[in-house]
């Protein structure tokens, strides 16, 4: 499952970051990296942007960025 595909609330943990080039290395810097949880604050009306929380600060990510993020959905406890 792709980033993009995570509804508004849930949570997932990164397992590949696609890509390559200046965007791959912008979101390896802002600590989207294997292994950490995010979480989908929310999306914007036009359902683009998406908002999520990673490691306590919010990060915004055009949709089609998002796109080439891999992650595996965190089940609620």
């Amino acid at each position: 499952m792709v980033l993009s595909d995570l509804r508004q609330g849930q949570s997932a943990v990164i397992e590949k970051i696609g890509g390559n080039g200046a965007l791959r290395r912008r979101i390896l810097e802002m600590g989207i990296v294997r292994g950490t949880e995010v979480y989908v604050e929310k999306y914007a009306p036009l359902k683009d942007p998406l908002e999520l929380i990673v490691k306590g600060y919010h990060v915004s990510l055009r949709v089609e960025e998002a796109a080439k993020i891999t992650v595996t959905p965190v089940k609620p406890a």
